[in-house]
């Protein structure tokens, strides 16, 4: 059954990968009619996920995820209304060059193929997903988690639907609604049909997606997020930084799980960040130094900083001076997002040198690791790798590139 879903994706990817730009975007348009039109029957699907999860114990932050709301619909509609008016990178020409031999050589943009996605608690994904794939030529193949499984059927069928209205093969876009895990193992060795897997949950998805893959493999998404406040912060700046980095959404992979504090102003820093963030509920689980500083934090555990908390706890660390955070965020960070709140440009400058995540930022929330923020049109996944795709993989991500020779009867001496 697996082998006949991906045999049929790698079908549908051939029509695609011929699709005109204006066939694409009408594909899109159609996915944003069907959600409007079908606003009530998400919800209503969306309710039955939450309370089953409500009932199986999921967490607050996973419930979260988990939620639609006519808010988040809008949202997801903007976001596809964005992803219409990005150029589409297929197609695209470049490097072209004459050489020695007669032959005219240049690149030319194309598809990955068939995309294969396993994901968790977070619906929207499956819109992301199908839409990027769709405006980039590639089909894709989508494995939720259980927990989203009435959300997720109705989504799927709702794009299919789409693309049956603009003559699209239905089956560029299809979900794999069983939740048996062992459909995984079987879906990571079909690599005769998929060309790329990204798996978007936790380290253990993440690392089984590693070992047993026979197909190339795009990890990230796991955010352990980290701001230094250096010694020259604007202090009211920063603690509005921090506020929005972990209490604007905090159960995303791009919010905020630990701030470093330059020493010298610790004292300062501290009680003034604690009570501000406590006030939205924020706990905090701090070393020893700020601990003492201030009693409201609980010690930390050794794990603690190695924590992706996804709820409103924030751990607080004291550390020397820069370079001692720098060594913390080496040591502890996941390559996601990290930044430096300083007014000194040779702070600035020394911490974006040294700090290997995918996003660095200065003077600026870690929320902004989001494919729309970046203007890339919503996200596939945000990937802490160094090769292919590096942090929101939006368009460009999706896609590779073709060699094209062209001679008139040339042939090699």
């Amino acid at each position: 059954m697996l082998e006949q879903l991906a045999q049929d994706a790698q079908i549908a990817s051939y029509q695609l990968a011929t699709l005109s730009s204006r066939s694409k975007n009408q594909a899109l348009k159609a996915i944003i009619n069907q959600l409007v039109q079908h606003q009530s029957a998400i919800l209503a699907a969306n309710q039955l996920d939450i309370a089953a999860g409500k009932e199986a114990g999921l967490t607050d932050a996973l419930l979260d995820r988990l939620l639609l709301t006519a808010e988040r619909l809008a949202g997801m509609c903007q976001d596809i209304e964005q992803l219409i008016a990005l150029s589409d990178p297929i197609g695209e020409e470049y490097q072209g060059k004459q050489l020695e031999s007669g032959l005219f050589l240049k690149k030319r943009t194309v598809p990955l193929g068939v995309i294969g996605v396993i994901y968790e608690a977070r619906p929207n994904v499956t819109i992301d997903i199908a839409c990027l794939a769709l405006k980039t030529g590639n089909a894709a193949i989508l494995r939720g988690g259980k927990e989203t499984l009435n959300s997720n059927i109705l989504l799927v069928k709702l794009i299919q639907t789409a693309l049956v209205e603009v003559g699209i093969n239905a089956q560029a876009v299809q979900l794999i609604a069983d939740p048996d895990r062992a459909l995984i193992y079987q879906l990571l060795k079909l690599d005769k049909y998929i060309d790329m897997i990204i798996p978007r949950g936790g380290q253990t998805l993440q690392q089984v997606c590693v070992e047993h893959s026979t197909i190339p493999v795009i990890t990230g998404g796991i955010g352990i997020c980290h701001l230094f406040v250096d010694e020259s912060a604007d202090v009211e700046k920063a603690i509005a930084v921090i506020r929005n980095a972990k209490v604007q959404r905090p159960s995303v992979c791009n919010a905020l799980d630990t701030v470093l504090i330059h020493q010298s102003i610790a004292y300062e820093f501290i009680n003034r960040l604690v009570p501000a963030l406590a006030a939205d509920g924020v706990s905090f689980r701090g070393c020893p130094q700020s601990v003492a500083i201030n009693a409201t934090c609980q010690v930390a555990q050794a794990s603690d900083f190695d924590t992706e908390w996804l709820s409103l706890t924030l751990g607080i660390k004291v550390v020397d001076d820069l370079s001692k955070a720098v060594s913390h965020i080496r040591a502890h960070s996941s390559g996601h997002s990290d930044g430096i709140l300083t007014q000194s440009l040779k702070s600035a400058d020394q911490f974006v040198a040294q700090v290997n995540s995918a996003a660095v930022y200065v003077n600026a929330s870690t929320r902004f690791t989001d494919g729309a923020q970046f203007g890339l049109g919503a996200e596939v996944a945000v990937s802490t790798q160094k090769l292919h795709a590096r942090g929101p993989m939006g368009l460009d991500a999706l896609t590779t590139y073709k060699w094209i020779g062209i001679g008139d009867g040339l042939i090699r001496s």
